[in-house]
C-alpha cells in the first residue's frame, strides 16, 4: 500500500502535545515555558463562528501532571493520556500521520535515537509506539531514523530537508544519499526531494529545516533574511535564500519565495547564540502561532506572515523560554490531520 503526508494546512482533527513537566530539564525555566505552552493551545484553538476547532490531545508522564495539564488547560477541547517522554518535542518522537492510497488514515512509526544520539532521554524512543496504541488507524513501521522537524513538504510531491541533518552519519550511517531520498520518498508519497545545506548555529538537530524555510503552498515557501549586522546566521540565511530560488518543485515549478527578517542575534543568559526562528511557526486550522522572543522584528515578522495567510488569524506568542530547550511552536507539536475518504 502507498502512503502520503498532508501539508500542515490541510485540516486538522487534533493537535498532538505534551505538557512540560520534567524539573531536571528545564529548571528555573519550567514554569514560564508552562506560561508559554498554555498561550500556545489558546491560540491553536482560535476558531471563528462556525469554524472547525482544533482539538488537542496531551501527553503527561503521571497522574499529578495530568492533573497540572487538565488545571492548566481548564475551558479548552483537550483529551489527556498519561504516556511516559523525555520532553515535550512531539515534532520529533510522536509518529507521522499519513494518508493510504486506499482512503483513511495511517501512524508512521519511524526511528528515533536522540537527534544523533545527542539526548539520550528516557522514554522517546517510545513515544511514537505508544500515540500509534492510542489511535485506531493503522500502524505502519520505518526502518529508518526520521524526524519530523527535519522534513518539510507541500502536499504534492515535494520535500524540502537539509544535508546537514539527513546526511549526517549520525543517523543513518550506512544508507547513501540516493537510498535515503528512495525511503522518504516511498514513505511519505514524494517525487522530489529539495536539499539545502546547513541550519542555525547551535541547532542541536544539526539543521532541521522548520527552523529554516517552511512551505506555505504548493509552490511558495518563506523563510528568512538577516536582520542587521549583528544577525549571526547572517551567511546561512542568505545562502538558503540563494538556493530557494534556484530550485523547482516536483511539478515543474519554480518556488516562489517570500522572505520575513529574522530574530537576530538572540543569546541566553550565559552569551550562547541561541537558534531563534520565525518560521517555526504552527498552521492550526484557523491560525498561525508564530514565536517571538523579544526581538526588534518580532512585530514585522508576525505582519510580514499574516499577509502570506489571509484566511488565517496570525498570532504571535512568546517562545523566549521555551527557546532555550532548543526550539518553539512547531518542535512541540504533531498534527493529526482529518481522514481522507
Amino acid at each position: 500500500m502507498k502512503y502520503r503526508m498532508l501539508p500542515e494546512w490541510a485540516p486538522h482533527k487534533a493537535c498532538w502535545v505534551a505538557w512540560p513537566s520534567h524539573e531536571d530539564l528545564w529548571n528555573e525555566d519550567l514554569i514560564p515555558v508552562q506560561a508559554e505552552f498554555v498561550a500556545l493551545c489558546k491560540a491553536i484553538q482560535h476558531t471563528p463562528p462556525g469554524g472547525q476547532i482544533e482539538w488537542l490531545n496531551v501527553l503527561a508522564p503521571t497522574e499529578e501532571r495530568l492533573s497540572e495539564a487538565r488545571k492548566a488547560l481548564y475551558g479548552l477541547s483537550a483529551d489527556f493520556y498519561q504516556v511516559g517522554f523525555g520532553d515535550i518535542w512531539l515534532r520529533d518522537t510522536a509518529p507521522l500521520f499519513l494518508s493510504p492510497s486506499s482512503g483513511g488514515k495511517a501512524v508512521g512509526c519511524f526511528e528515533f535515537n536522540g537527534w544523533g544520539g545527542k539526548f539520550d532521554l528516557p522514554f522517546d524512543h517510545e513515544v511514537s509506539s505508544q500515540i500509534a496504541s492510542l489511535v485506531s488507524d493503522t500502524r505502519v513501521d520505518f526502518d529508518f531514523v526520521l524526524e519530523g522537524g527535519s522534513i518539510e513538504i507541500d502536499g504534492e510531491g515535494t520535500c524540502l530537508t537539509t544535508e546537514q541533518c539527513l546526511l549526517s552519519p549520525n543517523r543513518n550511517p550506512t544508507l547513501t544519499r540516493m537510498e535515503i531520498e528512495t525511503r522518504l520518498k516511498e514513505a511519505l508519497g514524494l517525487e522530489k526531494i529539495l536539499w539545502l545545506k546547513q541550519g542555525l548555529i547551535n541547532d542541536h538537530t544539526d539543521g532541521h529545516i522548520d527552523t529554516l524555510a517552511r512551505f506555505i503552498a504548493p509552490g511558495e515557501v518563506v523563510c528568512m533574511v538577516p536582520a542587521g549586522g549583528r544577525d549571526p546566521n547572517a551567511k546561512v540565511l542568505s545562502e538558503i535564500e540563494r538556493d530557494l530560488r534556484e530550485m523547482t518543485d516536483a511539478k515543474g515549478r519554480k518556488l516562489k519565495v517570500h522572505c520575513i527578517p529574522s530574530p537576530g542575534l538572540v543569546e541566553d543568559e550565559t552569551k550562547k547564540i541561541l537558534p531563534a526562528s520565525y518560521v517555526n511557526f504552527y498552521i492550526s486550522n484557523h491560525s498561525v502561532v508564530v514565536p517571538l522572543y523579544g526581538s526588534a522584528a518580532d512585530a514585522e515578522a508576525v505582519a510580514s506572515l499574516a499577509a502570506l495567510f489571509p484566511d488565517r488569524k496570525v498570532m504571535g506568542c512568546r517562545a523566549a523560554h521555551l527557546l532555550k530547550g532548543g526550539g518553539a511552536f512547531h518542535c512541540i507539536t504533531q498534527q493529526e490531520p482529518h481522514r481522507e475518504t
